[in-house]
């Protein structure tokens, strides 16, 4: 029953119940997305964690987050458990067995995995002023402090440096004003009150150094499997704009860092999305646009997406034409809006005359789907209702002591434990600031002693102060200068606005 290059799903039925044949996902076409619906409660969390083994197995790596925490089961080999061998029987599956997988856990708090960090920088305007629910004034405001940060090389590297920032920029506010647009310190005030509620909020986990390094969530073991990387998301998940936000930059950095690879025989890493509908909520339509964008273009980089959601209509009808590989589990129908979500999930199927989607769906049984994958030519298959195959991994979480052994014996372990904080905006405008006052201080002493040599001269008189710019703004301008050239080019920002690693 199991096939070279591809992943088996399950086996689908004839509308006897009989069974009528495996259903795959071809590894060449998984590159090209796909989606995961249905209500609580339907099975797409065991959807997820047995396509996730299926990838692993193939030697592909995963990144899911795992909002509920079930999802950490795949570091443990599953337990013999009567339904889950009786649905092998069910559908075939004879040489069913029992496997652990090579699990890489992050958590952006460091409470149930791995710190995963970025930098202010490396996010960039765009996302930020998603995270803080910023207006267009304050956005724009924001993106003059990225501009003069990356003028005057700057690096932002932690809330620390934006707040810096921010306040370096209130005060030269009448001459930015002028070259870049209006500065208002209410706007600028009002953003940092958005950063205070970002820090309490957890932010401030998850900004700093040592930044993801990319290549770290896409490992291979020596027998050839890919890691799955799974993230902590129950607790993050009481942030659900930094939980969206932060699975938008790790999407949009796989898409800046990784070489053109066009279509490959497995993709090199696949991406699952989970409580998809928290990214498009309430996004800008610019937001969404550039996300659009980026899941049509990272196909060619070997990255495959793959949104899970409850209602189909979560997913803007942009990225929904672009999600080929589908598992719909059961959706109920009780409101106007359900039932639309239940007609557009059946006509987004190549249909089968066996039986009617719109009432298939809400009629699946609970391990139950409709499965349409992508075919020879990109052409999506015929949908057949699906007995969904059981896991190999455990079915549940594991305990805090086996998670804890995990950690510590991670390939990464050690590696992003301790924060680091280098010398950035933060040290930086400090030190200028020091440099402004010593100036200061030196010109008020110069003053006072021409003052009193102009006072012991009656002859030549009461002379006029020099209109030329002061020692202290010559320092400031100086150290500007000389910080702005040693920059040498120009930073380069990504399609989301993040700063392009290596600049």
């Amino acid at each position: 029953m199991l096939e070279d290059g591809k992943i088996y799903l399950g086996t689908s039925r004839k509308p006897d119940d009989s069974l009528q044949g495996p259903e795959y996902l071809d590894l060449k076409l998984a590159n090209r997305h796909g989606l995961i619906t249905g209500a609580t409660g339907t099975g797409k969390t065991v959807s997820l964690q047995i396509l996730a083994e299926g990838f692993s197995n193939a030697g592909v790596p995963v990144f899911c987050a795992d909002v509920k925490g079930d999802l950490s089961g795949l570091a443990k080999a599953g337990a013999g458990k009567d339904f889950l061998e009786k649905r092998a029987r069910d559908i075939g599956l004879e040489d069913y067995e029992y496997q652990d997988f090579p699990a890489i856990f992050w958590d952006l708090f460091g409470d149930q995995g791995h710190p995963i960090r970025t930098t202010v920088s490396e996010m960039g305007p765009l996302l930020l002023s998603r995270l803080m629910d910023l207006s267009d004034a304050q956005e724009g405001v924001l993106n003059i402090a990225f501009r003069i940060a990356d003028d005057e090389g700057l690096l932002l590297l932690d809330l620390k440096d934006l707040q810096a920032m921010l306040a370096n920029i209130a005060e030269r506010s009448k001459e930015i004003s002028g070259r870049l647009g209006n500065v208002s310190k209410q706007s600028v005030s009002a953003i940092q009150r958005s950063l205070l509620v970002l820090e309490e909020q957890g932010g401030d986990y998850f900004f700093g150094e040592p930044a993801l390094e990319i290549a770290d969530i896409m490992r291979t073991t020596r027998d050839g499997r890919g890691s799955i990387n799974i993230l902590a998301a129950d607790k993050l998940m009481m942030s659900p704009r930094l939980y969206a936000t932060f699975l938008l930059w790790l999407l949009s950095e796989l898409f800046e860092e990784l070489p053109e690879v066009g279509d490959p025989e497995k993709p090199r890493l696949v991406f699952f999305f989970d409580e998809a509908h928290l990214l498009f909520q309430d996004a800008p339509k610019i937001l969404t646009q550039r996300v659009e964008q980026v899941v049509k273009l990272i196909r060619s980089k070997g990255v495959g997406v793959y949104f899970v959601t409850q209602n189909p209509l979560d997913v803007p009808d942009g990225v929904l034409a672009q999600l080929g590989n589908r598992v719909q589990h059961a959706l109920r129908a009780y409101t106007p809006r359900e039932q639309k979500a239940v007609k557009t999930a059946a006509e987004t199927f190549r249909p089968n005359p066996d039986f009617d989607a719109v009432d298939a769906i809400t009629n699946l049984g609970v391990g139950e789907a409709l499965v349409s994958t992508l075919a020879r030519k990109g052409v999506p298959s015929m949908v057949q209702r699906t007995l969904i195959r059981p896991p190999q991994s455990r079915l549940g979480p594991l305990t805090d002591t086996e998670r804890r052994k995990a950690v510590q014996t991670s390939p990464v372990s050690g590696q992003y434990d301790k924060t680091v904080d280098r010398n950035s905006a933060f040290e930086i405008l400090a030190e200028r600031a020091q440099q402004r006052i010593k100036a200061e201080e030196a010109e008020r002493k110069r003053e006072e002693a021409e003052e009193k040599r102009l006072r012991g001269s009656r002859a030549r008189g009461r002379q006029r102060r020099s209109s030329r710019q002061s020692v202290g703004e010559a320092a400031i301008k100086s150290v500007t200068r000389s910080i702005a050239s040693s920059l040498g080019r120009a930073l380069v920002r990504g399609i989301l606005g993040g700063l392009k690693r290596g600049f």
